[in-house]
């Protein structure tokens, strides 16, 4: 599925990273948030946010799920999934390598549309999503 919108040519659009070069693979275990704001198809501003992920969760439980279930529903999923979502509320798109089902259903609970993506390249990314050629595989998610 294809994102073909004119509106990504005017918005923030967010990226996890963590050298703010590359996309990560998995959105829970990215350090950075890369937000670009988009104006016109052209960026004119980058700004590398910090990023609640998986390690900030050590020590408070980890998620119980019954076997077959899809991941990042269990007992205190949705407020870990609120907590990494909170700094990119401003955000209209996030590009992510991967990530569970839960955080994909919280991202879109706050009406951030989710792109997955074997893309590597932050820049290439986001100029390809601009464009409308960065298919997002939902196969990604798990």
């Amino acid at each position: 599925m294809k994102f073909e919108s004119p509106e990504f040519r005017s918005m923030k659009i967010a990226v996890v990273t963590n050298d703010g070069k590359t996309i990560n693979r998995h959105f829970g275990r990215a350090r950075f948030y890369l937000a670009v704001t988009m104006e016109g198809g052209r960026v004119i501003d980058r700004e590398l946010r910090p990023k609640v992920g998986h390690d900030d969760f050590v020590g408070r439980g980890h998620e119980s799920r019954v076997p077959g279930e899809p991941r990042g529903y269990g007992h205190g999923a949705a407020e870990k999934h609120r907590a990494m979502t909170e700094a990119i509320l401003d955000c209209g798109v996030l590009i992510a390598g991967g990530m569970g089902q839960g955080a994909f259903a919280s991202l879109q609970a706050a009406g951030i549309h989710t792109v997955l993506t074997d893309e590597r390249d932050v820049s290439e990314a986001i100029e390809r999503l601009v464009e409308g050629n960065l298919p997002n595989l939902v196969d990604r998610l798990h």
